[in-house]
């Protein structure tokens, strides 16, 4: 091991040692599983029914005309299509 740096030595925050690691226990068991829930995935929550991403070729004016009609374009063709298919029109 080499001789440490005695101008990073820090004595109000000393260095981790082997006895402070072997005392270490996993955060589920220290913070709770209610706590681990939450902090596991930032963001959006996971949905039941994920959308999955495609790529299709429509002709411009197609999708021009679909962009016109404003935000969530994408949202309402797929519930349009999702209506067709239980209607048995696709």
């Amino acid at each position: 091991m080499s001789k440490p740096n005695p101008e990073l030595i820090d004595h109000e925050l000393p260095e981790l040692g082997d006895d402070f690691f072997a005392r270490a226990r996993p955060a589920g068991e220290v913070m709770g599983e209610a706590f681990m829930a939450r902090a596991r995935r930032p963001g959006r929550p996971r949905s039941a029914s994920p959308k999955i991403e495609v790529k299709i070729r429509l002709d411009a004016k197609v999708v021009e005309h679909l962009r016109e009609t404003g935000k969530g374009w994408q949202t309402r063709v797929n519930a349009e299509l999702a209506k067709a298919i239980k209607q048995g029109r696709l």
